[in-house]
């Protein structure tokens, strides 16, 4: 039954899964960094995924699709800084509009697309390190888009630890009215932070809708952002924890569609999956000063989690698993993260409406 999954494949798999994950969340990471909660990632994905993808069917260039679901996410991010910076509408209630504008707008657009095939983007086989055995087709045989999000990853990193401008960044989200009486533009700041999460989330988009499946449906997205949302939450506004949440995501995204595959018939495959966010957690939790509750908390949620998937088997009722199951498995997997972990760390303005003093 699970002679057919190919660990290799798997991992290899596992990367590409987690990229647009991975790219909606590092931009929204630096916009919640300022102090700002956008609600509204999920609508910036769509729009980027139909936008960039009409670019490059109409000009036969991934590149440039790419550029335009940037520049579209950007673009319909700038609408939700200009209602929350100077309009000081609530950015819970302005995110959701956007994700709905967002959904309305792809189906709009995307009419005269559904099924059509995006131009090919050939992955790439980096000399030398793509030959070595094991390591190199996981790590070093993928398309550029992959290479491309560990690279914002860690120029974020670098941006908010070494430089001014990441300090300026997060000293108005921390507080804002403290950043303004030293002269910081707050408002300036926020508005290219959340410009660079639009952007992101553009980018996050078009890589499902170019390369991972590669064409054009309604509702392409499946949560996707909302997914980001709850990862940057499990990263504790942290680059290096929200690469792991992202490849969490992704793992267990393709673990599931793997077990489809090969037909696995018996419930105690959730448990697995459930197991793995608990493990996740619990490494994570060693981090943290709030050790004993975190590790409680993954303990009980392992508990129940296992009691209830495994009634089947102590019935001896020994059902085939429903695909449905397996397909809500990853986003069941990051429910669980959430429940275990706790949401310290936040920004200390995050969601605050700034007022400029006069």
């Amino acid at each position: 039954m699970f002679g057919s999954i190919d660990p290799l494949l798997l991992l290899a798999s596992l990367m590409v899964a987690a990229t647009p994950i991975l790219l909606a969340a590092i931009g929204e990471l630096v916009v919640e960094r300022s102090g700002v909660l956008n609600l509204g990632v999920e609508g910036m994905m769509i729009t980027g995924s139909i936008v960039g993808f009409i670019a490059a069917i109409t000009t036969g260039s991934p590149w440039l699709g790419f550029i335009a679901a940037a520049l579209s996410g950007a673009a319909i991010s700038l609408l939700f800084g200009i209602l929350t910076q100077y309009l000081m509408s609530n950015q819970v209630a302005t995110g959701l509009a956007l994700t709905l504008f967002g959904l309305g707008l792809a189906a709009l657009l995307g009419q005269g697309y559904l099924g059509v095939k995006a131009p090919a983007f050939p992955d790439w086989h980096i000399p030398l390190l793509g030959d070595i055995p094991v390591i190199g087709p996981i790590i070093f045989q993928h398309d550029p888009m992959v290479y491309v999000g560990l690279a914002i990853v860690a120029g974020v990193w670098w941006f908010l630890k070494k430089t001014r401008a990441g300090l300026v960044l997060r000293a108005v989200g921390e507080n804002h009215e403290a950043a303004h009486a030293l002269g910081y533009h707050v408002v300036r700041t926020r508005l290219l932070a959340i410009m660079f999460g639009g952007a992101c989330a553009g980018l996050g988009g078009a890589y499902l809708s170019i390369v991972r499946v590669p064409t054009y449906a309604d509702s392409l997205t499946a949560g996707a952002g909302w997914i980001a949302l709850a990862i940057v939450v499990f990263a504790s506004w942290k680059p290096g924890r929200l690469l792991l949440g992202a490849y969490l995501f992704g793992g267990v995204t393709v673990l599931q569609l793997n077990l489809q595959a090969a037909g696995v018939q018996f419930p105690v495959i959730l448990l697995a999956l459930s197991l793995i966010a608990v493990g996740v957690a619990g490494l994570i939790s060693l981090w943290r000063k709030d050790r004993l509750k975190s590790l409680g908390s993954a303990v009980s949620v392992a508990l129940v989690a296992g009691g209830t998937i495994c009634i089947p088997l102590l019935s001896g009722k020994m059902a085939p698993l429903k695909v449905e199951y397996l397909s809500m498995s990853p986003y069941i997997a990051t429910i669980l993260v959430l429940v275990i972990m706790s949401a310290s760390g936040a920004p200390g303005s995050l969601g605050k409406i700034f007022h400029a003093s006069r």
